[in-house]
């Protein structure tokens, strides 16, 4: 059985229910959170998302398929939300960073992917010692119902956000473009390999093309991202602004 972790985790394994767990303490951020500059992003969380973080997509595959993402940074290895070690109170945190350190990671087995998901942990968190999050009769205890709520729903909106990203692919609807900017203090910023919803070509899909985007309710979340995209002027803003005292990293919304 081989199971693939998710960008940024270093060793996964299966959850059990005897496990012991070391869970992190309030605001407690991963490493590798404070030096990324780009997370992924579901479906659900692109109207409250858009209102701090600029939104785009991005293809690794050289536009076979394409992903959403929150623009957290305008240089490699920057995350200007995080200040001081926290999460910067106030602005949106991506659950892709609040499910740490549980995941689903998709399980191949003799080089078959398997239908059904696993819960799984970073290995560092689990502990003889540590909390267990179910109970002796192996029922789970009332802490674990919301991590596994969070767990379950992000992943299902993983799929419909892969949907989304399918349809508008499908449509010609992204066209690429780069955010080029130069500072006060004259070092040009050139951030590439991002795409964008054409904005023309949407207003002439045809009557078909727009009612199943409609139906799929798509619709808001491309003007969500198109207007989100005003965001890189508060970046530069911010990435200009001195570090201000470290905050609690306040609760997302999923």
């Amino acid at each position: 059985m081989q199971i693939n972790p998710p960008f940024g985790y270093r060793e996964i394994v299966p959850l059990h229910k005897t496990s012991g767990v070391m869970l992190p303490a309030p605001g407690f951020l991963p490493e590798f959170i404070t030096t990324t500059n780009a997370m992924p992003l579901s479906y659900t969380e692109f109207g409250v998302a858009a209102r701090d973080l600029p939104i785009v997509f991005t293809s690794n595959d050289e536009g076979k398929s394409y992903a959403a993402v929150a623009v957290l940074g305008l240089a490699q290895n920057e995350n200007l939300f995080v200040r001081g070690g926290a999460w910067e109170a106030g602005t949106y945190v991506p659950a892709y960073v609040r499910r740490y350190p549980f995941c689903m990671a998709r399980v191949t087995m003799n080089n078959a992917e398997q239908q059904n998901r696993l819960i799984c942990i970073e290995k560092a968190f689990l502990a003889d010692d540590g909390e267990k999050l179910f109970d002796g009769e192996g029922k789970p205890v009332e802490k674990w119902a919301p991590i596994e709520r969070l767990l379950r729903e992000y992943e299902a909106d993983l799929d419909r956000t892969r949907e989304m990203c399918a349809i508008v692919a499908d449509y010609a609807l992204l066209e690429p473009f780069t955010m080029q900017a130069t500072p006060a203090n004259g070092q040009a910023l050139n951030l590439a390999g991002m795409f964008r919803i054409k904005e023309e070509k949407f207003e002439h899909l045809n009557a078909a093309q727009h009612k199943n985007l409609f139906k799929k309710g798509i619709v808001g979340r491309l003007y969500a991202h198109l207007l989100s995209l005003e965001n890189f002027g508060r970046l530069l803003a911010r990435r200009a602004k001195p570090a201000s005292q470290p905050a609690a990293m306040p609760r997302g919304e999923v």
